[in-house]
């Protein structure tokens, strides 16, 4: 995938499909190009045995198609950065898949359109809950459904298109106050 916002939304949605209320996606940015992706649920959860093969691009709950390549892409591309990946689950309980990017690393995707893939996530399941937080060393954006549902009230539905249009530009008005500029890639860890 040629941004990590895809990533994040390919991941967000599994979270989606496994049942979950309440998803958590948090970027944390520190000063020395490190970036942390976590996205915690409260969904299924996965059973050790499948947990312990899930990056295995032949596993998938899929019934469509026999492979599933988010995770195990979204492991490499890490991976090529310096970087890592984690996956917590348990079942009943939920999933918590955190991956780490060497930011400045020359094989690591811009971040993309996080605003955007926010907001689509949101608008296309407006009754889950959800916690968007990006922090950077300059500052932080965020978004909680809980709290727009507080204030629009219960006649308002998340997936209209006017709510939809102005989480986008909310949140990119954050996204560019808190936007780090980055120096030249590393060569490091190389070609």
């Amino acid at each position: 995938m040629k941004e990590l916002s895809l990533h994040l939304l390919d991941v967000a949605k599994n979270s989606f499909t496994a049942g979950a209320r309440h998803v958590e996606i948090i970027l944390e940015e520190d000063g020395a190009g490190w970036l942390t992706i976590t996205i915690r649920d409260d969904g299924r959860g996965m059973a050790p045995e499948f947990l312990a093969r899930v990056t295995d691009p032949f596993t998938t709950t899929r019934t469509t198609r026999k492979v599933g390549l988010g995770l195990p892409l979204y492991r490499l591309t890490a991976e090529q950065t310096g970087g890592s990946l984690d996956i917590e689950s348990e079942v009943g309980v939920g999933t918590t898949v955190t991956a780490r990017f060497q930011r400045r690393h020359l094989d690591c995707p811009p971040l993309g359109d996080m605003a955007g893939t926010i907001a689509l996530l949101i608008q296309g399941s407006p009754d889950v809950e959800v916690l968007y937080r990006h922090t950077t060393p300059r500052g932080t954006a965020e978004l909680s459904t809980e709290e727009l549902k507080e204030i629009l009230g219960d006649d308002v539905s998340l997936a209209e298109p006017e709510i939809f249009a102005w989480m986008q530009d909310y949140l990119t008005e954050q996204e560019e106050q808190a936007a780090v500029e980055l120096p030249p890639a590393s060569l490091q860890g190389g070609f």
